[in-house]
């Protein structure tokens, strides 16, 4: 198996020899050059961080992996968390490498399908609460005390510190650092995430430091508008979310980066959701697409650095949202099993 995040970069995170080596191989996700996307808009430096590949499907496994062992380290039995679903299913991966217990608490009609069938599957208790994700956040929040609990949503700090890797391998791929990155943003832990990992290599190593320019839904985007969103609405629900846990740390990365957070439409997303996938082969579900419709929408105002490298985080996999696949689309009617029906359909 290939080393995980722990292992690899044990040096840069808070483990000690007693942290146990928990991965399922998380991280060492490609970073793919476009091919169509880039030079469509005079980009030829181009690149995207496939975190779908990761084991559960999603760019959490990264800071599961340091948080899981971090609590088994301290003896809990019991993984908590409230999820959107990317969270849900990564907790409940990690749980069940572990023997542990996941308990997790999704807003109700507020995860996409394949998410809440990964958290089922893995043998989690799943828990559904009238409200949104703020809303179940706040409830875990209230019972994280109970003793041999660990709370594993990104308001724990190991979460953070396993999340920055990712900025780590990207400066490894890359041999440089971009000068752009471009980010979905949801509750925030991500962005902060690769800002704490980019900062930290400047710090060890005079690198320079990328601008940070992080998508928000226009139904969801409460960093943009500068207040909570009560009821936030997007298609992209892994960032439908209203009152986000790490604002402040976000707000920082957006300000000591000189970048942006900016909304974009849900036009916009699943614009870009499908440009993906057949410009360029990359299977993701809608939220991973906001931070390739940000880098659209400024490409067509010029405001994008063209001649040099510049990264677009695609957060999660297509097949965590299957219904966002077929959106818009009809399904082909059959043909009859005939040589003459086949090839009048090919035309």
């Amino acid at each position: 198996m290939t080393p995980g995040i722990i292992e690899r970069y044990a040096a840069s995170l808070p483990v000690s020899a007693t942290t146990p080596r928990i991965t399922l191989g998380e991280g060492s996700t490609p970073l793919v050059r476009s091919s169509r996307i880039g030079p469509s808009i005079g980009l030829h430096q181009l690149y995207f961080k496939y975190e779908g590949l990761n084991p559960s499907g999603s760019f959490k496994d990264r800071g599961m992996a340091l948080a899981t062992a971090k609590a088994v380290e301290a003896g809990a039995k019991t993984l908590l968390c409230a999820s959107t679903g990317n969270t849900s299913a990564s907790a409940s991966a990690y749980a069940s490498r572990c023997g542990l217990r996941a308990v997790v608490v999704v807003p109700a009609g507020g995860i996409a399908a394949g998410k809440l069938a990964q958290a089922l599957a893995y043998g989690a208790t799943v828990l559904t609460v009238k409200g949104t994700f703020d809303t179940a956040l706040k409830l875990v929040r209230q019972v994280a005390d109970q003793p041999g609990v660990a709370l594993v949503n990104s308001v724990n700090p190991d979460r953070i510190e396993g999340q920055k890797t990712a900025a780590f391998e990207i400066v490894e791929q890359l041999r440089e650092v971009p000068s752009e990155l471009f980010i979905p943003v949801g509750n925030g832990g991500n962005i902060t995430a690769y800002w704490r990992g980019f900062s930290e290599l400047a710090r060890t190593q005079g690198s320079s430091r990328p601008q940070m320019h992080g998508a928000q839904a226009e139904g969801a985007a409460p960093l943009v508008r500068g207040k909570p969103v009560a009821r936030p609405r997007t298609v992209a629900t892994a960032i439908r979310i209203g009152n986000p846990a790490s604002w402040e740390s976000a707000i920082a990365a957006r300000d000591e980066s000189g970048g942006s957070i900016e909304a974009v439409s849900d036009a916009e997303i699943m614009a870009a959701h499908r440009r993906l996938a057949r410009e360029e082969g990359l299977l993701v579900e809608p939220a991973s697409a906001a931070g390739v419709a940000l880098l659209l929408a400024r490409a067509r105002e010029g405001t994008v650095r063209r001649d040099q490298p510049i990264v677009c985080v695609l957060t999660g996999h297509g097949l965590k949202d299957p219904e966002a696949l077929t959106r818009g689309l009809t399904i082909p009617a059959a043909v009859e099993p005939t040589l003459t029906a086949l090839r009048r359909a090919i035309g």
